[in-house]
This record gives C-alpha cells, structure tokens and sequence, in this order.
C-alpha cells in the first residue's frame, strides 16, 4: 500500500442580447450557410490510433521510470514479523535506500536468477545500520535486522549481554514494552544498548535465560556481516538460519517509516476503520 475533491464546473454568464438589423445579403448569406452541415466532433467517438498509442507509450514510460527508481534509488518494504520490535512494528511500511552500500545482483527484480557479479560502487554497512539483505539460504527471501558484527569482529551473546571482541555492549533497562494481544496487555523489558561506535537504539528481552540469550562465539569472516534482531529472543539472525551474511546480499538500508498501520484494528476491506488503525505518531520517521 487519496483523496481527490471534485472540481466544481465553472460558471459562464449568460450573454446580452444584441439586435442587429440583417441586410439582404446577410440574409443570403446566412441561407447559404444554413445549406451546409458543419461538422461537430462527436464527444462520444472512441480515441482514434494515435491517441491510443500516445497514451500506452506514457503508461510504459511511468512504468520504466518507476522501475528505475525502485532498482536503484528506493524501494518501498513492509514489516510482517516482530524481530525487529521495537524499532520496527508489524504493520510499518518504509523506504529501503537501494544505493547505500553499492549494487549487487540482489539489487535487482528476480536478481537471484542473475550471474554474480559481486558489488558495484560497493560501500561498507557501519555496525548499528539497519539493513534489508537476500537470505544466503533462500535468496528469495529478504530479512531486514540491524548490523552488529563487521568482518573479523568476535561477537558472542553471554546472560543477554551481547560481546564484541571481547567486551560487553553497555545496555540499560528503560522500561517495559507493551504489546496486546486479544485484549490482553503483555510487558517486555526494554534496554538501551549502545555500540562502540556510538549508535544507540532499544532491545527487547523477552525471555529471560533465554536459549538465545548465551551463544558460543562467532568470528565474522572477511566481506561478511553478523545481523541481529532487536527483538532478541524472536528474531532469526546470524545465530541461526542466517548465518554469516555475505556483503553481496545487501540490497539497502533502511531509512524511514512513511506509514505505521495497527492491523489488529483493521482490515483491508473495512476501510472505515483505517483512521483509527493508523500509528499517526509513526509517520514518516526515521529508522535509528
């Protein structure tokens, strides 16, 4: 996933009359006319050729330009699954920036069927970005989590406490976040953690000792990434499916939110209940 208010007609005066005395030969004049059919365009004619072929010839244009940009500038992702909670929400709807780290394969429509040819203007992902990439797995599947290992980095998880070479990321409690579930409210803990290089964002603990919660330690290969959810104890990451990613898998990063729907509160086909099922507060923000 406007409104457009009708145009009312303009009004036209009508005009005064005028009396003019006709000579003969307008007399003549207007007879003659009278004999001839003037030809009026019949509104209800269909377009003839050209017009038709005018028309498609805009429609492939928008269309190319379209796919253009979604290729190599931005492209438009929705969030079904909670791994990201509470960054990102289900029922948020952002704009990926396609261009952020280089072009891959990946980068394009049906790109797994394409050769590789690894990365084109290729950027490096700084730890804390988060990033759309193609699952090494099932490249036709595209997960969104936030970078937290860069090539060679040693990242380990240890009582909840996510390590990077050696050394324990800071995270601070600040209070509890709240989902509801068919009337029921259910409270998560919530932290700070904040990365060596400065970027901060919110964790969420969902179960404590979870068995995510303490891991052996991975040493990131280089040109490879190691992706966590925020959500940690309910995110498939690189502790899991996703392994080590592969710089050739970045499709882009995630830049803001243009649209946050609480589908809890609605359905697609109940548009009466689209206003109260928008998260207003989300709106076009940004994703830290």
């Amino acid at each position: 996933m406007n409104e457009i208010s009708p145009i009312a007609p303009a009004s036209v005066e009508p005009q005064a009359e005028v009396s003019i005395e006709e000579t003969g030969a307008d007399q003549a004049a207007d007879e003659a006319a009278a004999d001839v059919e003037s030809p009026v365009a019949n509104p209800a004619e269909p377009k003839s050729q050209s017009d038709w072929l005018e028309l498609t010839k805009i429609l492939v244009f928008a269309l190319l330009i379209a796919l253009f940009e979604r290729t190599f500038f931005f492209q438009p992702y929705n969030i079904p699954s909670g791994s990201m909670e509470d960054t990102l929400l289900v029922g948020d709807y952002l704009f990926v920036q396609k261009f952020s780290y280089g072009y891959s394969r990946y980068a394009f429509p049906w790109g797994r069927f394409l050769p590789s040819f690894g990365r084109v203007m290729a950027r490096e992902p700084e730890r804390g970005d988060v990033v759309v990439f193609a699952l090494p797995s099932d490249p036709s599947s595209d997960f969104i989590k936030r970078v937290v290992g860069l090539p060679g980095d040693r990242i380990q998880m240890l009582d909840g406490v996510l390590y990077i070479n050696d050394k324990p990321v800071p995270k601070v409690r600040v209070g509890d976040f709240i989902e509801s579930d068919n009337g029921y409210e259910h409270h998560i803990a919530k932290y700070r953690e904040t990365l060596p290089n400065g970027k901060s964002y919110y964790v969420l603990d969902t179960v404590a000792d979870g068995p995510l919660d303490t891991t052996q330690v991975y040493v990131v290969p280089p040109g490879h990434y190691f992706m966590m959810g925020d959500n940690r104890d309910d995110s498939d990451d690189s502790r899991g499916i996703v392994g080590y990613l592969p710089g050739e898998n970045l499709i882009g990063k995630a830049e803001f939110k243009f649209v946050s729907i609480d589908e809890t509160k609605t359905q697609w086909w109940s548009f009466w209940t689209w206003p109260w099922a928008i998260r207003y507060e989300r709106l076009f923000t940004l994703i830290d």
